[in-house]
This record gives structure tokens, C-alpha cells and sequence, in this order.
């Protein structure tokens, strides 16, 4: 019977078959004979095709030569054009993409560079046939893409033939523009899941170069992937893969760009509803960590301004959770919920702390912390209730005390009426007295602890005063805190050994926050006293030789000075107080010091 046809004769008889590949003649004949239309010819026409296409996948099993790429494809592009009346065309279809997952072949060196505009194209159309609407044709396409990436095995074979490398296959796929198609062929697969998950897996490794990325980009890939993560899955797979091509994309391509596209209330309401279905339903290991995944991601999307995070819902969502488990809530949302206090739950309370840094930017975000009580919340992280049942580790308690310092020192000032309602002032003063007296979570270590501790009160403490809000710091005022600024100073002073830049930060700190509260008030003055002067004559004597030091000695020394000025300077009684000691006898060092004050 194959004798009878005559375009595939010599094919058939070949006297001397390349075994690794059909000569380029042999393809062209095989192509002409596919030509043929089937209503022309005999019904046997479609048998003698078939047989001879089976035959082109057993002579081409190790692989494609490099120079018969290009009639290979068109006989890949008439099988497909052929697939949707006649399925054993689709069956052939399969079986010359599964060898499209080998390395191809190459009969001399110089033929990768020879060919490479036609291994370019043919990879390009590669990924068009998934127009191909046969779940096993998109699968093979797929799998047969991620083959690109992968290491072979194959050696120098016995006739001269050798694979392709693997650097040239990877540059050949990226200049193809395959993964653009890919993306954009993401909507031919909403009725397959099967095809869907595994398209994803091919794009999520395609994702992990920058080439890549810039081409899944400009296919508005950010936007069309997180449009599915929310979709049911039980197996939780495509929301894992979703997200990781979301990060390769932060990671390898244009985190604008990708903020850009994510920056839709279509978006921002798909990633809410699978976080919140994580936070709710997750339990195992990893999807804890794809939660605190999702919520930084969410966190980026926050800093673009303009990004529809209220508008959309998310942030109303997201409130219980921001003072939780510090308020009890009657909230639906956070009624049956448990935290396991492990280091994911760790993790995502302090990301819940950075997003609300983030959002306080927006006027409408500050309304919805207030009516969820996000201030209170923060002073009972600051400073935890006596009777209240901590359920975090000392390290953790610790760390969170001190982001929950951070997160105050940026929400207080656009709180100002929630901040003192909570009595912020007090807690913040008892908090200080609790680190030097050894009461504090920082003493769990070193002093570096301590010192984070002073830190982060002086910075909340800065953040409000500076305000001159005359009630606010009128308060600070009758709790002691001049004599209790001056004790740090005085404490600092004992310690040179301590000194570095944080210590260097409390410093200038304390001096700032005399001045503001000294300025114009001479009864506040007067409450600074003569030990407050002493302590200014001391920092005045700050050896010149350090203030080049770059730790911060010359912010300190203008600090002083500033002190000196709104402090001293205006009330009679300091001014003499200042004057007897700088009268009284000294030692030849307490003589530089009163020589550098004399100088100011």
C-alpha cells in the first residue's frame, strides 16, 4: 500500500535512514503529501498520512537536527489546522512536541549560530499552538517549554551528531517571545484546571529571569495571574504558584510595573479574599508562610499611592486583625480565629505593624484605626497590661515592643486625640523608668536591649512634642519629665564606654525634647535647675576631636547648644546658676569645659 504513494516513496525506501533524524528532502515529501487536502484524494490518503507522520516521530525519537526545524514545524502547524475534524492528527501532534522536550541537534558547531532566527521562530510557534484547544497538546507544549531549562544527558552520538547547549536552548526560548504567548493564553484555560496548573509551573520557572519577566509584563501577566488566585482549589496549588510568579516577577522585573498592574480593585479584592482564606482556614506549615506572602505583597501594593486598598475593601477587612490579640472583638472575622503564636503568627503581626505605617498616609486609613481602636492596641504592645496573659516568647514580646515604638512614633502625631486619650504620655515615661530600673524586656541580654528600648520612647516622645501641642506637653511637663531627660543624660554620661550611635541618637534626643519643652517657659526652667546646667557644661566640654568621628558627636554638640539657648538662656536664676559654676575652681580639665562653655 505505501508503495501506491508516490510523494512518500522515498521516504519509505530509503536505503541509508538517518536514525536520529529524517533527511530534510525526506520532510519536505512528507510535507508536500500532508498538502494534499483529504477530500480530493481516496479515503486511504488520511491512513497513508498518519503512517507516514508515525514513521517521521520513530526516525526523529532522539531529537529534531537543527536544519530540518523549520519543515518540522510546518508539518506540526498543517497537523494542528487538521486536529479539530481528524483527532489522530492531535495524537501525532503530541508525539512531535514530546521530542521537542530533547535537546536539538546540531551536525557541525557553527550550526547554532546558522540556524538560530529559524530555532527562534519555530519556539515561537511552539507557543501558538496553544490555540489548540486538546488539554494533552497544551500540556505537552508546556512541559516540552520547561525542557528548555533543563540538563540533558545526551553525549556526542556515533554519527557526529551533538545536542544543542543548554545556554543556546534558554537564549533561543527567551528571544522567542514564548512566554508573552503563554501569558496571554492563560484565558484559553479557564474550563481545564488540570492545563491551567500546569501552565503555571512553566511560567513560574520562565519567571525566573529578568528576560522574561519583561516580556510576562508586557502581557499584563501580574494582573491576569492574580485574577485566578482566588479561584477554589483544593489542592492550594495554583494559589502557590500564582504567588511565586508574582515574587519572581517583584524580584526579576520591574517591581513598578508590577505594583502598577496589581494596583486594581479587581486585584487588591482577589488577594484580600485568598488571604483572608488562608488566615481563616490555613493551618498546615506552608500555608501560614504563603499568608504572611500575600500581606507583604499587599503591603508593596499600599506604598503606590493612589492603590485602592479602602476602596476595595481590604483595609475594613483588615482592622480586626491589626489589634488582634491584643483588644477582644465581637468582630465575625476574628471570632473564631486562634493564633498558634508560632514564628509565622510571629511573622505576621509584625508585617500587620508595617502595613499600618504604610496606610497612615491616607486620611480615610486613620479614620478606620480610630474606630477600631489601633492606638489602644499599640500601647498594650508598648507597654503589656500587668494582668494580661503573654503568649509570645521574651525575644518575640521584645521585638514587638519595640516595632509597636516605631509604628507609634509614625501614627501618634496623626492621632493626637487618641494618643493622649490612651494616656500614651504616661505609659511612655513608665516604659523609660522600667529600663533603667530592670524591669524592662530589654534587660533579657546585653544593654543593646536597653538602649533599643530608650530609643524607640525618646523617638515617640520626639514625634509628639514636636507638635507643640501646649496640653500635651504640659502634661509630660507634670509627670517629671525634665528631671527624668536629664537622669538619662546623667546616666549616659557615667558610661563613656557605652557610647556608640544609638547612644549618641538618645542623647540628641533628650537635649531636643529640653529645648522644646524649655523654650519660652521660664518655670520650666526653673525645673531644669542647676544639675540640668552641670550636665550642659559637661557636654559642652565634648573632646573637638570627635565630632569628626562620624557617630554623631556634632549633632550632640549643636543639640547642646540649642539646649543651652532655650534652657538657660532668658531666665535670671539659670543664668546665674550657670555663671557660679562656671566660677567655681576646677582642675585643669574642668577648666577646658569651662573654657568651651565660656566659648558658646
Amino acid at each position: 500500500m505505501l508503495s501506491s504513494a508516490p510523494h512518500a516513496r522515498g521516504f519509505i525506501h530509503d536505503s541509508k535512514p538517518r536514525p536520529e533524524a529524517v533527511r530534510v528532502t525526506d520532510l519536505s515529501r512528507v510535507l508536500q503529501l500532508l498538502r494534499e487536502p483529504l477530500s480530493v484524494v481516496s479515503s486511504s490518503l488520511k491512513e497513508r498520512q498518519v503512517f507516514i507522520l508515525k514513521k517521521v516521530v520513530k526516525q526523529c525519537q532522539h531529537g529534531f537536527l537543527l536544519r530540518d526545524l523549520a519543515v518540522i514545524f510546518k508539518i506540526m502547524n498543517v497537523c494542528a489546522e487538521r486536529v479539530s475534524d481528524h483527532p489522530e492528527y492531535g495524537r501525532i501532534l503530541c508525539d512531535l512536541l514530546q521530542i521537542c522536550r530533547l535537546p536539538f541537534l546540531k551536525e557541525k558547531s557553527s550550526d547554532e549560530m546558522k540556524y538560530a532566527a529559524v530555532v527562534t521562530d519555530c519556539v515561537s510557534q511552539m507557543g501558538f499552538l496553544m490555540r489548540i484547544p486538546l488539554p494533552e497538546v497544551r500540556r505537552q507544549i508546556c512541559s516540552s517549554v520547561i525542557a528548555f531549562y533543563s540538563r540533558d544527558k545526551h553525549r556526542h552520538s556515533s554519527d557526529g551528531l551533538s545536542p544543542a547547549r543548554l545556554d543556546y536552548r534558554a537564549l533561543m526560548l527567551e528571544r522567542s517571545g514564548v512566554s508573552e504567548t503563554l501569558v496571554m493564553s492563560l484565558a484559553l484555560t479557564e474550563e481545564q484546571h488540570s492545563v491551567k496548573l500546569c501552565l503555571l509551573q512553566t511560567l513560574q520557572i520562565l519567571s525566573r529571569t529578568s528576560v522574561n519577566c519583561k516580556l510576562m509584563l508586557r502581557a499584563q501577566a501580574a494582573q491576569k495571574i492574580c485574577f485566578h488566585m482566588s479561584e477554589g482549589d483544593p489542592s492550594g496549588e495554583l494559589l502557590f504558584r500564582s504567588s511565586e510568579i508574582l515574587w519572581n516577577l517583584l524580584e526579576n522585573g520591574s517591581r513598578q510595573e508590577v505594583t502598577s498592574q496589581l494596583s486594581s480593585s479587581d486585584c487588591i479584592a482577589s488577594l484580600r479574599d485568598a488571604f483572608l482564606h488562608l488566615l481563616l482556614k490555613g493551618f498546615r506549615h506552608h500555608e501560614r508562610q504563603l499568608r504572611n506572602d500575600l500581606l507583604l505583597l499587599l503591603s508593596l501594593i499600599a506604598e503606590k499611592p493612589g492603590a485602592p486598598l479602602i476602596e476595595s475593601g481590604f483595609l475594613k477587612h483588615l482592622t480586626p486583625f491589626l489589634t488582634f490579640p491584643e483588644l477582644k472583638s465581637h468582630n465575625p472575622l476574628v471570632r473564631n480565629l486562634k493564633l498558634t503564636f508560632n514564628q509565622e503568627d510571629f511573622e505576621m503581626k509584625k508585617l500587620l505593624l508595617n502595613i499600618m505605617v504604610v496606610l497612615s498616609r491616607d486620611l480615610s486609613a486613620l479614620q478606620l484605626f480610630r474606630e477600631g481602636r489601633v492606638m489602644l492596641a499599640l500601647m498594650l504592645l508598648v507597654k503589656p497590661s500587668p494582668s494580661a496573659v503573654c503568649r509570645w516568647t521574651s525575644r518575640q514580646q521584645e521585638e514587638l515592643q519595640l516595632q509597636a515604638l516605631s509604628t507609634l512614633s509614625t501614627l501618634a502625631p496623626l492621632m493626637l486625640d487618641e494618643y493622649i486619650s490612651c494616656q500614651a504620655n504616661t505609659c511612655l515615661l513608665l516604659l523609660q523608668d522600667d529600663t533603667f530600673s530592670g524591669r524592662g524586656h530589654g534587660f533579657h541580654g546585653s544593654g543593646g536591649g536597653r538602649k533599643a528600648q530608650l530609643r524607640g520612647c525618646m523617638r515617640a516622645l520626639r514625634s509628639v512634642t514636636s507638635l507643640e501641642h501646649k496640653p500635651l506637653q504640659q502634661d509630660l511637663c507634670d509627670q517629671g519629665v525634665i528631671g527624668q531627660l536629664l537622669g538619662v543624660l546623667r546616666w549616659f554620661l557615667g558610661r563613656p564606654q557605652d557610647e556608640d550611635a544609638v547612644a549618641l541618637e538618645i542623647q540628641t534626643d533628650c537635649l531636643f525634647l529640653l529645648s522644646l519643652l524649655c523654650e519660652g517657659d521660664v518655670h520650666r526652667k526653673e525645673l531644669f535647675g542647676r544639675d540640668g546646667v552641670e550636665v550642659l557644661i559637661q557636654y559642652l566640654s565634648l573632646d573637638a576631636a570627635l565630632v569628626f568621628s562620624g557617630l554623631g558627636h556634632n549633632k550632640l554638640l549643636l543639640s547642646t547648644v540649642d539646649c543651652l539657648w532655650s534652657c538657660v538662656v532668658g531666665c535670671f536664676g539659670m543664668e546665674s546658676a550657670a555663671a557660679a559654676a562656671a566660677a567655681e575652681p576646677q582642675t585643669h580639665a574642668d577648666a577646658a569645659r569651662v573654657r568651651a562653655a565660656g566659648a558658646v
